[in-house]
Protein backbone atom coordinates (compact mmCIF):
# COMPACT_ATOMS: atom_id res chain seq x y z
CA UNK A 1 0.00 0.00 0.00
CA UNK A 2 1.42 3.21 -1.00
CA UNK A 3 1.56 5.71 2.04
CA UNK A 4 0.81 9.75 1.43
CA UNK A 5 4.33 10.74 0.14
CA UNK A 6 4.43 8.65 -2.91
CA UNK A 7 0.54 9.28 -3.32
CA UNK A 8 1.55 13.09 -3.65
CA UNK A 9 4.79 12.72 -5.57
CA UNK A 10 3.01 13.89 -8.91
CA UNK A 11 2.94 17.74 -7.47
CA UNK A 12 7.02 17.65 -7.20
CA UNK A 13 8.63 19.28 -4.22
CA UNK A 14 8.82 22.70 -4.70
CA UNK A 15 6.21 23.98 -7.45
CA UNK A 16 4.26 27.24 -7.56
CA UNK A 17 1.37 25.72 -5.14
CA UNK A 18 4.15 25.11 -2.24
CA UNK A 19 5.67 28.57 -3.09
CA UNK A 20 2.35 30.60 -2.76
CA UNK A 21 1.66 28.64 0.77
CA UNK A 22 5.25 29.53 1.86
CA UNK A 23 4.49 33.28 1.19
CA UNK A 24 0.71 32.94 2.59
CA UNK A 25 2.52 31.16 5.78
CA UNK A 26 5.71 33.77 6.00
CA UNK A 27 3.42 36.70 5.21
CA UNK A 28 0.67 35.45 8.19
CA UNK A 29 3.78 36.01 11.13
CA UNK A 30 5.31 38.99 9.45
CA UNK A 31 4.16 41.78 11.65
CA UNK A 32 4.63 39.36 14.90
CA UNK A 33 8.17 40.86 15.49
CA UNK A 34 7.07 44.29 14.98
CA UNK A 35 4.37 43.45 18.07
CA UNK A 36 6.14 41.27 19.76
CA UNK A 37 9.42 43.57 20.86
CA UNK A 38 8.09 47.00 20.25
CA UNK A 39 8.09 46.22 24.39
CA UNK A 40 11.66 46.86 24.25
CA UNK A 41 10.70 50.86 23.40
CA UNK A 42 7.32 51.41 24.25
CA UNK A 43 7.86 49.34 28.44
CA UNK A 44 11.73 51.41 28.58
CA UNK A 45 12.19 52.74 32.61
CA UNK A 46 13.53 56.21 31.80
CA UNK A 47 15.38 57.59 34.34
CA UNK A 48 13.34 59.60 37.34
CA UNK A 49 12.75 60.82 41.07
CA UNK A 50 10.22 62.20 43.01
CA UNK A 51 7.93 65.05 42.08
CA UNK A 52 8.97 68.37 44.18
CA UNK A 53 5.36 70.07 43.63
CA UNK A 54 6.74 73.62 42.58
CA UNK A 55 4.00 75.57 45.38
CA UNK A 56 6.04 74.66 47.86
CA UNK A 57 8.15 78.19 46.88
CA UNK A 58 11.64 76.77 47.49
CA UNK A 59 14.57 78.48 46.19
CA UNK A 60 16.48 76.50 43.74
CA UNK A 61 19.64 75.45 46.31
CA UNK A 62 17.06 73.61 48.55
CA UNK A 63 15.14 72.40 45.73
CA UNK A 64 18.66 70.75 44.52
CA UNK A 65 18.61 69.51 48.16
CA UNK A 66 14.94 67.62 48.65
CA UNK A 67 16.18 64.46 47.03
CA UNK A 68 18.68 62.30 49.32
CA UNK A 69 21.52 60.67 47.51
CA UNK A 70 21.66 56.70 47.72
CA UNK A 71 24.64 53.78 46.93
CA UNK A 72 23.98 52.24 44.24
CA UNK A 73 26.51 49.98 42.72
CA UNK A 74 29.59 51.79 42.85
CA UNK A 75 28.50 55.26 42.59
CA UNK A 76 26.45 57.65 44.42
CA UNK A 77 23.27 58.86 42.81
CA UNK A 78 20.05 60.89 43.60
CA UNK A 79 17.40 58.28 45.02
CA UNK A 80 14.01 57.30 42.66
CA UNK A 81 11.91 56.43 45.37
CA UNK A 82 11.91 58.82 48.21
CA UNK A 83 12.46 62.30 48.91
CA UNK A 84 13.11 63.92 52.39
CA UNK A 85 10.09 65.18 54.31
CA UNK A 86 8.70 68.26 52.36
CA UNK A 87 7.09 69.93 55.28
CA UNK A 88 10.38 69.40 57.14
CA UNK A 89 12.04 70.76 54.32
CA UNK A 90 10.09 73.87 53.94
CA UNK A 91 10.24 74.81 57.57
CA UNK A 92 14.26 74.76 57.17
CA UNK A 93 14.35 76.75 53.83
CA UNK A 94 12.20 79.75 55.97
CA UNK A 95 14.90 79.29 58.67
CA UNK A 96 17.90 79.18 56.81
CA UNK A 97 18.41 80.56 53.48
CA UNK A 98 21.22 78.63 52.76
CA UNK A 99 20.62 74.98 53.05
CA UNK A 100 24.62 73.63 52.85
CA UNK A 101 24.25 75.41 57.70
CA UNK A 102 21.60 72.25 58.08
CA UNK A 103 22.70 68.89 58.00
CA UNK A 104 19.73 67.85 55.87
CA UNK A 105 20.76 63.91 56.43
CA UNK A 106 19.45 64.08 59.37
CA UNK A 107 15.36 64.63 57.95
CA UNK A 108 13.54 61.89 57.55
CA UNK A 109 12.00 60.77 54.16
CA UNK A 110 9.15 59.90 53.01
CA UNK A 111 8.46 58.10 49.47
CA UNK A 112 7.16 59.88 46.65
CA UNK A 113 3.82 61.19 47.46
CA UNK A 114 3.31 63.73 44.61
CA UNK A 115 4.77 60.90 41.67
CA UNK A 116 7.45 61.07 39.93
CA UNK A 117 9.56 63.29 37.30
CA UNK A 118 11.06 61.11 34.32
CA UNK A 119 13.86 62.27 31.80
CA UNK A 120 12.35 62.33 28.21
CA UNK A 121 16.01 62.13 26.98
CA UNK A 122 15.58 59.07 25.57
CA UNK A 123 12.00 58.84 25.09
CA UNK A 124 9.17 61.19 25.27
CA UNK A 125 7.14 58.54 26.92
CA UNK A 126 6.78 55.12 27.83
CA UNK A 127 3.86 53.06 29.92
CA UNK A 128 6.17 52.79 32.49
CA UNK A 129 6.01 56.88 32.73
CA UNK A 130 2.46 57.00 32.07
CA UNK A 131 1.39 54.45 35.09
CA UNK A 132 4.24 55.22 37.21
CA UNK A 133 5.10 51.72 37.16
CA UNK A 134 7.96 52.34 39.61
CA UNK A 135 9.36 52.10 43.00
CA UNK A 136 7.03 49.99 45.02
CA UNK A 137 5.09 48.97 41.94
CA UNK A 138 8.38 47.60 40.52
CA UNK A 139 6.34 44.57 40.09
CA UNK A 140 4.04 46.00 37.95
CA UNK A 141 6.65 46.33 35.05
CA UNK A 142 7.23 43.03 34.41
CA UNK A 143 3.80 42.44 35.05
CA UNK A 144 2.43 44.45 32.49
CA UNK A 145 5.37 43.24 29.73
CA UNK A 146 3.72 40.01 30.61
CA UNK A 147 0.18 40.57 30.12
CA UNK A 148 1.69 42.01 26.80
CA UNK A 149 2.98 38.95 25.65
CA UNK A 150 -0.45 37.12 26.74
CA UNK A 151 -1.74 39.70 24.52
CA UNK A 152 0.42 38.34 21.52
CA UNK A 153 -0.57 34.97 22.00
CA UNK A 154 -4.56 36.06 21.83
CA UNK A 155 -3.34 38.10 18.58
CA UNK A 156 -1.61 35.09 17.29
CA UNK A 157 -4.68 33.03 17.74
CA UNK A 158 -6.88 35.25 16.02
CA UNK A 159 -4.10 35.42 13.23
CA UNK A 160 -4.19 32.12 12.56
CA UNK A 161 -8.09 31.92 12.60
CA UNK A 162 -7.77 34.70 9.95
CA UNK A 163 -4.90 32.72 7.97
CA UNK A 164 -7.04 29.26 7.97
CA UNK A 165 -9.72 31.30 5.54
CA UNK A 166 -7.01 32.06 3.11
CA UNK A 167 -4.49 29.03 3.45
CA UNK A 168 -5.80 25.90 2.90
CA UNK A 169 -5.94 23.00 5.25
CA UNK A 170 -2.75 20.05 4.78
CA UNK A 171 -4.23 17.36 2.62
CA UNK A 172 -2.46 14.47 4.88
CA UNK A 173 -4.15 16.08 7.81
CA UNK A 174 -7.72 15.65 5.87
CA UNK A 175 -6.60 12.43 5.18
CA UNK A 176 -6.26 11.24 9.09
CA UNK A 177 -9.34 12.65 9.57
CA UNK A 178 -11.35 10.83 6.85
CA UNK A 179 -12.22 14.20 5.06
CA UNK A 180 -11.16 12.20 1.85
CA UNK A 181 -13.23 15.12 -0.81
CA UNK A 182 -11.58 17.88 1.19
CA UNK A 183 -8.07 16.59 0.42
CA UNK A 184 -8.71 15.33 -3.14
CA UNK A 185 -10.20 19.00 -4.15
CA UNK A 186 -6.96 20.27 -2.46
CA UNK A 187 -4.77 17.98 -4.53
CA UNK A 188 -6.59 18.57 -7.56
CA UNK A 189 -6.12 22.39 -6.63
CA UNK A 190 -2.47 22.21 -6.21
CA UNK A 191 -1.81 20.02 -9.50
CA UNK A 192 -3.98 22.83 -11.54
CA UNK A 193 -1.64 25.36 -9.98
CA UNK A 194 1.39 23.26 -10.66
CA UNK A 195 0.62 22.60 -14.04
CA UNK A 196 0.24 18.74 -13.85
CA UNK A 197 -1.93 16.28 -14.21
CA UNK A 198 -3.27 14.34 -11.47
CA UNK A 199 -3.05 10.13 -11.40
CA UNK A 200 -6.46 8.66 -12.65
CA UNK A 201 -6.91 6.49 -9.24
CA UNK A 202 -5.87 9.76 -6.70
CA UNK A 203 -9.51 9.56 -5.20
CA UNK A 204 -9.17 5.45 -4.61
CA UNK A 205 -5.52 6.16 -3.13
CA UNK A 206 -7.18 8.19 -0.84
CA UNK A 207 -9.18 5.68 0.31
CA UNK A 208 -6.73 3.44 1.09
CA UNK A 209 -4.80 5.89 2.34
CA UNK A 210 -7.47 6.77 5.28
CA UNK A 211 -7.81 3.06 5.97
CA UNK A 212 -4.49 3.15 7.81
CA UNK A 213 -5.43 5.93 10.23
CA UNK A 214 -7.77 5.69 13.50
CA UNK A 215 -10.98 7.75 12.47
CA UNK A 216 -10.92 9.04 16.22
CA UNK A 217 -10.46 12.53 17.75
CA UNK A 218 -7.13 13.34 19.75
CA UNK A 219 -6.90 15.50 22.58
CA UNK A 220 -4.09 16.63 24.27
CA UNK A 221 -3.74 13.51 26.66
CA UNK A 222 -3.07 11.34 23.29
CA UNK A 223 0.22 12.94 23.46
CA UNK A 224 1.47 11.59 26.70
CA UNK A 225 -0.10 7.93 25.83
CA UNK A 226 2.43 6.21 26.66
CA UNK A 227 5.58 5.92 28.48
CA UNK A 228 7.26 6.91 25.70
CA UNK A 229 5.23 9.83 24.82
CA UNK A 230 5.17 11.23 28.61
CA UNK A 231 8.92 11.42 27.91
CA UNK A 232 9.03 12.81 24.64
CA UNK A 233 6.21 15.32 25.62
CA UNK A 234 8.01 16.69 28.63
CA UNK A 235 11.22 16.83 26.83
CA UNK A 236 9.84 18.81 24.39
CA UNK A 237 7.52 21.19 26.39
CA UNK A 238 10.93 22.01 28.80
CA UNK A 239 13.04 23.00 25.91
CA UNK A 240 10.52 24.97 24.20
CA UNK A 241 9.82 26.83 27.36
CA UNK A 242 13.64 27.47 27.88
CA UNK A 243 14.09 28.55 24.61
CA UNK A 244 11.49 30.91 23.87
CA UNK A 245 12.35 32.56 28.11
CA UNK A 246 15.84 32.88 26.80
CA UNK A 247 15.41 34.14 23.06
CA UNK A 248 12.72 36.97 24.47
CA UNK A 249 14.64 37.85 27.49
CA UNK A 250 17.76 38.18 25.28
CA UNK A 251 15.60 40.93 22.94
CA UNK A 252 14.45 42.88 25.97
CA UNK A 253 17.77 43.04 27.71
CA UNK A 254 19.09 45.42 24.86
CA UNK A 255 18.29 48.32 26.83
CA UNK A 256 20.56 47.28 29.21
CA UNK A 257 23.62 47.01 26.80
CA UNK A 258 26.45 49.23 26.01
CA UNK A 259 25.67 51.79 23.47
CA UNK A 260 22.61 53.13 22.10
CA UNK A 261 19.30 51.46 22.44
CA UNK A 262 18.25 51.88 18.94
CA UNK A 263 21.49 50.26 17.52
CA UNK A 264 21.25 47.46 19.71
CA UNK A 265 17.86 46.73 19.20
CA UNK A 266 18.58 46.84 15.10
CA UNK A 267 21.78 44.35 15.65
CA UNK A 268 19.77 42.22 17.64
CA UNK A 269 17.21 42.27 14.53
CA UNK A 270 19.91 41.96 12.17
CA UNK A 271 21.73 38.58 13.76
CA UNK A 272 18.42 36.69 13.16
CA UNK A 273 18.70 36.91 9.76
CA UNK A 274 21.99 34.45 8.98
CA UNK A 275 21.18 32.58 11.95
CA UNK A 276 17.67 31.64 10.06
CA UNK A 277 20.50 31.07 6.93
CA UNK A 278 22.20 28.53 8.83
CA UNK A 279 19.19 26.86 10.54
CA UNK A 280 18.27 26.17 6.87
CA UNK A 281 21.55 24.76 6.14
CA UNK A 282 21.77 22.75 9.14
CA UNK A 283 18.38 21.30 8.46
CA UNK A 284 19.16 20.23 4.95
CA UNK A 285 22.18 17.94 6.25
CA UNK A 286 22.86 18.09 9.43
CA UNK A 287 21.71 15.86 12.61
CA UNK A 288 18.45 17.49 14.09
CA UNK A 289 19.46 16.59 17.51
CA UNK A 290 23.24 17.26 17.71
CA UNK A 291 22.22 20.90 15.08
CA UNK A 292 19.65 21.49 18.03
CA UNK A 293 21.77 20.97 20.71
CA UNK A 294 25.11 22.21 19.81
CA UNK A 295 23.38 25.61 19.14
CA UNK A 296 21.83 25.93 22.63
CA UNK A 297 24.66 24.85 24.22
CA UNK A 298 27.22 27.43 22.51
CA UNK A 299 24.28 29.99 23.50
CA UNK A 300 24.16 29.21 26.76
CA UNK A 301 27.81 28.56 27.55
CA UNK A 302 28.82 32.25 25.78
CA UNK A 303 26.51 33.98 28.43
CA UNK A 304 28.34 32.63 30.92
CA UNK A 305 31.55 34.78 30.16
CA UNK A 306 29.75 37.88 30.40
CA UNK A 307 30.08 37.40 34.24
CA UNK A 308 33.99 37.30 33.56
CA UNK A 309 34.17 40.81 31.89
CA UNK A 310 35.27 44.12 32.95
CA UNK A 311 33.60 46.97 32.80
CA UNK A 312 35.49 48.54 29.94
CA UNK A 313 34.88 45.67 27.96
CA UNK A 314 31.34 46.36 27.96
CA UNK A 315 31.18 46.06 23.93
CA UNK A 316 32.88 42.84 24.29
CA UNK A 317 29.74 41.73 26.86
CA UNK A 318 27.41 43.25 24.16
CA UNK A 319 28.89 40.86 21.04
CA UNK A 320 28.58 38.01 23.48
CA UNK A 321 24.80 38.91 23.88
CA UNK A 322 24.39 38.72 20.15
CA UNK A 323 26.31 35.70 19.87
CA UNK A 324 24.29 34.17 22.55
CA UNK A 325 20.90 35.63 20.76
CA UNK A 326 22.08 34.14 17.24
CA UNK A 327 22.54 30.34 18.54
CA UNK A 328 19.35 30.61 20.30
CA UNK A 329 17.56 32.06 17.50
CA UNK A 330 18.95 28.82 15.08
CA UNK A 331 17.78 26.57 17.95
CA UNK A 332 14.12 28.17 18.03
CA UNK A 333 14.12 27.31 13.87
CA UNK A 334 15.05 24.29 14.55
CA UNK A 335 12.92 23.24 17.11
CA UNK A 336 9.88 24.11 15.30
CA UNK A 337 11.10 21.62 12.34
CA UNK A 338 12.33 19.01 14.67
CA UNK A 339 9.02 19.00 16.78
CA UNK A 340 6.72 18.38 13.48
CA UNK A 341 9.00 15.68 12.35
CA UNK A 342 8.75 13.60 16.16
CA UNK A 343 4.89 13.66 16.20
CA UNK A 344 2.43 11.64 13.76
CA UNK A 345 0.21 13.00 11.34
CA UNK A 346 -2.64 12.58 13.62
CA UNK A 347 -1.37 14.44 16.35
CA UNK A 348 1.06 16.26 14.72
CA UNK A 349 -1.08 19.59 14.79
CA UNK A 350 -2.00 19.27 18.40
CA UNK A 351 1.31 19.09 19.30
CA UNK A 352 3.10 21.62 17.92
CA UNK A 353 0.96 23.93 18.94
CA UNK A 354 0.68 22.81 22.77
CA UNK A 355 4.73 22.70 22.18
CA UNK A 356 4.22 26.39 20.90
CA UNK A 357 1.78 27.28 24.17
CA UNK A 358 4.21 26.23 26.42
CA UNK A 359 7.15 28.53 24.57
CA UNK A 360 4.20 31.43 25.06
CA UNK A 361 4.37 30.93 29.24
CA UNK A 362 8.10 30.70 28.53
CA UNK A 363 7.83 34.35 26.88
CA UNK A 364 5.66 35.22 29.69
CA UNK A 365 7.77 34.52 32.33
CA UNK A 366 11.11 36.39 30.37
CA UNK A 367 10.68 39.87 31.68
CA UNK A 368 10.87 38.53 35.27
CA UNK A 369 14.15 37.16 34.58
CA UNK A 370 14.67 39.98 32.49
CA UNK A 371 13.92 42.34 35.59
CA UNK A 372 16.68 40.05 38.37
CA UNK A 373 19.08 42.41 36.80
CA UNK A 374 18.19 45.22 39.17
CA UNK A 375 19.13 42.33 42.06
CA UNK A 376 22.50 42.07 40.18
CA UNK A 377 23.88 42.34 36.68
CA UNK A 378 24.67 39.26 35.24
CA UNK A 379 22.08 37.25 37.08
CA UNK A 380 19.63 37.53 34.46
CA UNK A 381 22.87 35.86 31.58
CA UNK A 382 23.00 33.31 34.69
CA UNK A 383 19.63 32.09 34.83
CA UNK A 384 19.51 32.09 30.57
CA UNK A 385 22.86 30.55 30.01
CA UNK A 386 22.00 27.26 32.74
CA UNK A 387 18.84 26.77 31.70
CA UNK A 388 19.89 26.89 27.90
CA UNK A 389 22.45 24.21 28.52
CA UNK A 390 20.26 22.48 30.26
CA UNK A 391 17.73 22.40 27.04
CA UNK A 392 20.75 21.22 25.48
CA UNK A 393 21.30 18.07 27.66
CA UNK A 394 17.80 17.12 27.55
CA UNK A 395 17.54 17.12 23.36
CA UNK A 396 20.39 14.17 23.52
CA UNK A 397 17.48 11.92 24.90
CA UNK A 398 15.49 12.69 21.88
CA UNK A 399 15.25 10.12 18.81
CA UNK A 400 17.09 11.38 15.33
CA UNK A 401 14.15 12.42 12.77
CA UNK A 402 16.97 13.35 9.97
CA UNK A 403 16.10 11.09 6.99
CA UNK A 404 13.19 9.52 8.87
CA UNK A 405 9.84 9.03 7.19
CA UNK A 406 7.04 10.78 8.90
CA UNK A 407 5.45 9.00 11.43
CA UNK A 408 1.75 8.60 10.03
CA UNK A 409 0.48 7.06 13.44
CA UNK A 410 0.95 6.68 17.27
CA UNK A 411 2.99 3.22 16.64
CA UNK A 412 4.79 4.62 14.29
CA UNK A 413 6.89 7.12 16.69
CA UNK A 414 10.45 6.76 17.60
CA UNK A 415 11.17 5.51 20.69
CA UNK A 416 13.91 7.03 22.82
CA UNK A 417 16.35 5.46 24.81
CA UNK A 418 15.12 2.74 27.49
CA UNK A 419 11.67 3.17 26.59
CA UNK A 420 11.55 -0.26 24.74
CA UNK A 421 12.69 -1.51 27.74
CA UNK A 422 9.92 0.17 30.24
CA UNK A 423 7.60 -0.82 27.47
CA UNK A 424 8.09 -4.29 27.58
CA UNK A 425 7.71 -4.51 31.59
CA UNK A 426 4.35 -2.79 31.17
CA UNK A 427 3.03 -5.10 29.09
CA UNK A 428 4.44 -8.09 30.50
CA UNK A 429 3.00 -7.02 34.02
Amino acid sequence: MRDYDEITAFLGEWGPYQKIIFFLLSLSIFPNGFCGLSIVFVGDIPEHRCLIPGNLNLSEAWMNRTIPLEQDKDKLQYSKCRRYRLDVIRNLSEIFPDPDSVNISEVGQEPCLDGWVYSKEQYISTIVSEWDLVCNDDWKGPFVMSVFFMGVLVGSLCCGQLSDRFIPKSPRWLISKGRIQEAEAILQYAAKKNGVNPPVMLINDLKLEVMRHEKKHYSVIDMFRNRNMQAIGVINIVVWMFTSAGYFALSLSTPNLHGDDYLNCFISAVVEVPAYVTAWLFLQRSSRRFSLSGSLFLGGVVLFFIRLMSSNLSAFSTALVMIGKFCTTIAFAILYVYTVELYPTTIRNLSVGVSSMFSRVGSICSPYIFYLGIHYDFLPYILIGGSTVFSAILVLFLPETLNVPLPETINQMQKIKGANCVNTQNSIS
